[in-house]
């Protein structure tokens, strides 16, 4: 089964103004509508059969309908699987993992720059925690800030796998959009997966292959980053600009059926 790990969907009422949100804070124009029967036309262009979806809370206040769309989308398509957010502002997030687990959901996203805290905060390595090793964690990792002022950064990751090793994570953006070469030194080789959503269109290549060459190929997952990025475009610059056979770009689009299976 083919997968894209790392999708965005929106409930139609918000999606246009979760885009112009999203356009602002990245300046850059999205592709996509963000709606779910957009995303899986183009799925199946790409020869995708499962889409993740993801959303992150951006406050306490939004855990709660955040989750009732996750569990929604998955029940709607079950070409879509969905991951749920959690929130350390939000008090009752140990309840919130219940109700997802309950409801089918095997895995959680983190933006902690959305969210509003550091990859460093206790509450987070609570809810990592908690949460390990029963969901799949992803994590937004990178940023146009120096790796020391930025809320997610490669080495703040890896800190994290230190506590928690029992942890199922995947690093978004090929551990780290903009700070690859801390992606290299902190997490490449180690025990968690990485996405290449956000990446192929911009990572050197001769970097990318450094980064391929250290982690284990089974840990090394397709996303594109829809309505962001095109899955389409995103498989066609790995075989071009990346130099992946169809043989290699067809394992990272069905190692992720290791997490679910």
């Amino acid at each position: 089964m083919h997968y894209d790990i790392h999708t965005h969907l929106f409930p139609p009422q918000i999606a246009a103004k979760a885009l112009r949100q999203i356009e602002e804070y990245y300046s850059l124009r999205m592709v996509g509508s963000g709606l779910a029967e957009d995303m899986l036309e183009r799925a199946d262009v790409a020869g995708i059969d499962r889409v993740v979806a993801l959303g992150a809370a951006i406050g306490p206040a939004q855990v709660v309908p955040v989750n009732n769309w996750a569990i929604a989308l998955q029940r709607g398509d079950e070409r879509i699987q969905a991951f749920g957010s959690v929130h350390p502002g939000y008090a009752q997030w140990e309840q919130e993992l219940d109700r997802l687990r309950q409801a089918g959901i095997r895995g959680l996203k983190f933006h902690c720059e959305f969210q509003g805290f550091s990859m460093a905060d206790p509450g987070l390595l609570e809810i990592v925690r908690a949460a390990s090793p029963d969901f799949v964690l992803l994590f937004h990792v990178g940023d146009r800030l120096p790796p020391e002022q930025s809320m997610s950064c490669p080495r703040k990751l890896a800190a994290i796998l230190d506590v928690v090793p029992s942890a199922r994570i995947i690093a978004a953006h090929l551990g780290g959009r903009w700070h690859w070469d801390l992606a290299l030194e902190c997490l490449a080789g180690r025990e968690l997966y990485m996405d290449t959503s956000s990446t192929v269109d911009a990572i050197d290549p001769e970097l990318f292959h450094e980064i391929l060459k250290r982690h284990s190929r089974e840990k090394l997952l397709f996303g594109s980053d829809w309505p962001l990025r095109d899955p389409v475009e995103d498989i066609a610059l790995l075989q071009s600009r990346m130099g992946l056979t169809e043989s290699e770009i067809h394992e990272l689009m069905t190692n992720a059926a290791r997490l679910f299976g």
